[in-house]
């Protein structure tokens, strides 16, 4: 049972042993090469524990007692192996893995982006463009992406296991890590420094996608929201108005400026919500709007008493908007 707790920890798509960027594989090598050298050690010293227990005669199989060699078995095995290691080790791990695992110096990179972590979700800027989204990173293939991640709360951290180390997002300061992928994916990332109660659900996904894939996304992402062009659609989007969403989210194009939830311009292209913690679908969407703290309980989204019918009417309008 205790095994099979523990395999199921190694696979999924946040494993840092299914490395998928040169980063991660240094990472992973790494670690691999740390459980080799311990799993030796550990076989060695059970060995000499039985050889102990078992043996009945004095001093050691094949020498005897020999004092002069059992001192240097000493200080071979004791000191000298040791050091070998623990410097080798060092060597790897600080001047190998930082080196390429390093965040990206100024001018090195093609494309930056802003991560902002709040409690409990994630936004995501483009600088250069206007492209805001939340929870789900777009990056192009082939490309050196630099992450500038900073907090407008608590300390947070910013970890995509499969394509590279965890950064620290601390308050006052900025952080910054590599992303790169050769292949199209989605790599999922979660928060990895306690931050409050829905810790365990601050996830979010990178979608690496092709260049020109990439490009149409960041267009579309860029522009305001689409008008509400049918009877439905203006009555959701009178009903969102007139709520306290407008005062909370920001949708673009609209007269909702609110800066505490996420940015909803194009809400209807993400497939997931509450940081990427239900998909995002209209069953669900009007789950989320009619007791969100039901299911994530302190976030900062109230309930807002809307009716069935106003929620029936703000759904439609927010899946729209893509």
């Amino acid at each position: 049972m205790v095994a099979l707790l523990a395999l199921a920890g190694c696979g999924g798509n946040q494993s840092t042993l299914n490395p998928k960027s040169s980063p991660s594989r240094h990472i992973a090598s790494l670690w691999w090469g740390m459980l080799i050298v311990a799993g030796i050690v550990f076989a060695g010293a059970i060995a000499m524990l039985l050889i102990g227990w078992l043996r009945r005669a004095p001093g050691l199989p094949f020498l005897g007692e020999r004092e002069n060699v059992s001192n240097a078995l000493v200080v071979v095995f004791g000191a000298v192996l040791p050091v070998l290691v623990l410097v080798g080790v060092f060597i790897v791990a600080n001047v190998n893995v930082i080196n390429t695992t390093a965040a990206p110096k100024p001018g090195s990179t093609k494309m930056t982006i802003h991560v902002i972590g709040h409690q409990w979700f994630w936004e995501v800027r483009y600088p250069g463009t206007g492209a805001v989204t939340a929870n789900e990173i777009h990056i192009p293939t082939g490309t050196r992406v630099n992450v500038l991640a900073t907090t407008e709360d608590v300390i947070h951290s910013f970890w995509v296991p499969e394509l590279n180390r965890k950064i620290d997002m601390i308050p006052g300061r900025s952080n910054r890590v590599l992303l790169y992928t050769d292949k199209p994916g989605v790599y999922r990332g979660q928060c990895a420094e306690f931050c409050g109660l829905q810790h365990a659900h601050m996830s979010f996904a990178v979608f690496a996608e092709s260049p020109a894939r990439f490009r149409s996304w960041l267009a579309n992402e860029a522009r305001p929201a689409r008008p509400a062009t049918t009877p439905v659609l203006r009555a959701g989007e009178q009903t969102f108005m007139s709520s306290q969403c407008a005062s909370c989210h920001t949708i673009r194009g609209t007269q909702a400026q609110g800066a505490i939830g996420p940015d909803l311009t194009h809400f209807g292209s993400r497939t997931t919500l509450a940081s990427y913690m239900l998909k995002n679908t209209p069953n669900q969407v009007a789950r989320w709007i009619d007791d969100p703290q039901h299911i994530k309980p302190g976030n900062k989204m109230p309930a807002l008493g809307l009716t069935p019918a106003q929620i029936g009417q703000i759904v439609p309008y927010l899946e729209s908007l893509k």
